[in-house]
């Protein structure tokens, strides 16, 4: 993925996101397996967009929903009592739109969006950091990630918040706490408080 932003995002009042930032090997989705349900326990209901780097496919061939979007349905929504999936082909983008994907989250009403990936998209982000990776800190250059969690002592930027990767309670607190800061940390470090 570029590091050129793709598009804009909408940082409303009513909807706190939070980038999760990292190379490919820190261990991203990882962290998340087990912060999520801490965040659940902390009464937040947390939805995540994952950005995907290959074509992928959550459909089985033979199945009606598989045959009815390789008929044209555009989309195709398949629910249950279970579960609801909406599938929909993107063949002409070369990039997923964040800003369409957060919309489609919104009328679920979370309470925070963890975004995943997307690393070049303007909105706050906590960077992961592991030195043992052999990629370069993005805080510096960013001014967007607002914090960095790492398993080392980077040198950070002054105003971007350090925490211990390897501490996975203080890291659900901080996160858990996201929605409250918000409104005051949705533009970029150096651009003042929101209004």
């Amino acid at each position: 993925m570029s590091d050129t932003p793709v598009g804009s995002v909408p940082l409303e009042d009513d909807l706190p996101l939070l980038g999760i930032a990292a190379w490919s090997g820190t261990g991203k989705t990882t962290l998340l397996e087990r912060l999520l349900p801490a965040l659940r326990e902390r009464g937040l209901r947390v939805a995540v967009i994952k950005h995907a780097h290959h074509a992928f496919d959550v459909d089985q061939p033979g199945k009606d929903s598989h045959r009815l979007r390789q008929a044209g349905a555009e989309p195709i929504l398949v629910a249950s009592r279970a579960r609801v999936a909406l599938m929909m082909e993107t063949p002409d983008r070369e990039e997923a739109d964040l800003a369409e994907l957060i919309e489609m989250v919104r009328p679920q009403r979370p309470d925070l969006v963890l975004v995943e990936g997307f690393k070049a998209w303007p909105l706050p982000k906590l960077e992961l950091y592991r030195e043992a990776v052999g990629k370069p800190l993005r805080a510096a250059e960013d001014a967007w990630i607002v914090a960095v969690a790492s398993d080392g002592e980077p040198d950070l930027p002054d105003d971007v918040e350090r925490l211990d990767l390897n501490d996975p309670e203080r890291l659900a607190d901080w996160i858990a706490a996201w929605p409250s800061r918000w409104l005051d940390r949705r533009r970029p470090r150096g651009e003042g408080v929101a209004s």
